[in-house]
């Protein structure tokens, strides 16, 4: 009887393991263990700068202080939040970079037209301009004279290039090489060079306006520096804060501290320089 059992149990194990060993030897796609998506507080603090860092630590020690003094609570509130926001609120415009990028579209169109004149191909032309490109389009320029040599169609090359200058007024110029690409015409010289004369003088009037915007933004930051200043000053000097340490006080304090934020945010919003929408649209292009 033992016997049997044995035998019964090992016939059952060797089938067991030859259908295991069946299993282990099939293919089977590999399973990639997707990383956990880190907390969206902690990706914005991983990219706040290490100064930021260290002034938000010691914001939040000032705070306590504060408290332990007995200042109002708005107050130690709002020194961390003023460590997050006035940056945010008094940093400059990148309008200076977009301008530049417009003076350089409108030199290398009109470069590319000139080539154009002097009786080569579109092809050979944007190979050509990358001698005379200046240097805030240059990698742009770069990689689309590399696409063309790869042998990429001329308009899927042009389409990447607009995505990669990322302008309303890069996709002005592309579409009128697209035109030009697929009619072959001899008017695309007299096109380009009227487009970078009008880039030109939309780089004018925009460094105008950025002007008015920098004295604005200047304004906002004196202002702001005043009042923060003011404050410190009369607040170690006598008794500053005692009327604002009562319930009501502390509502009065939390109100003015608001309207000023919201000044800030609106003159913010006022010179604001948002760039126009693109026409055309951004899409994935075979490689």
């Amino acid at each position: 009887m033992t016997g049997a059992v044995l035998a019964m149990l090992s016939g059952a194990m060797i089938t067991a393991g030859l259908l295991l060993g069946i299993y282990g030897m099939q293919r089977r796609p590999v399973r990639v263990r997707q990383p956990r998506p880190r907390p969206g507080w902690l990706v914005w603090a991983a990219g706040m700068p290490l100064w930021q860092r260290w002034s938000l630590l010691a914001a939040a020690v000032a705070g306590l202080v504060a408290l332990v003094f007995g200042l109002p609570v708005v107050v130690a509130v709002l020194l961390p939040l003023a460590v997050l926001g006035l940056p945010v609120l008094l940093v400059t415009s990148d309008g200076g970079r977009r301008i530049a990028r417009l003076d350089a579209i409108s030199e290398w169109t009109r470069n590319l037209a000139s080539v154009i004149t002097a009786g080569q191909s579109l092809e050979q032309a944007l190979t050509a301009s990358v001698r005379s490109t200046p240097d805030a389009v240059r990698p742009q320029v770069t990689n689309l004279v590399a696409r063309l040599r790869s042998r990429w169609p001329t308009e899927a090359a042009l389409l990447e290039f607009a995505d990669e200058l990322d302008d309303a007024t890069g996709d002005l110029v592309v579409s009128a090489l697209i035109i030009g690409s697929r009619h072959r015409g001899e008017g695309l010289s007299r096109v380009l060079t009227g487009l970078a004369e009008s880039v030109a003088e939309e780089v004018r009037s925009r460094r105008e306006i950025e002007a008015d915007r920098d004295k604005a933004r200047g304004s906002a930051r004196l202002i702001t520096i005043l009042a923060v200043g003011g404050t410190a000053v009369f607040a170690l000097s006598g008794d500053f804060w005692t009327p604002y340490t009562t319930p009501a006080g502390q509502l009065v304090l939390a109100a003015l501290i608001g309207l000023f934020v919201t000044g800030l945010v609106w003159l913010r919003r006022m010179v604001a320089d948002d760039p126009p929408a693109r026409f055309l649209p951004a899409r994935e292009v075979p490689r």
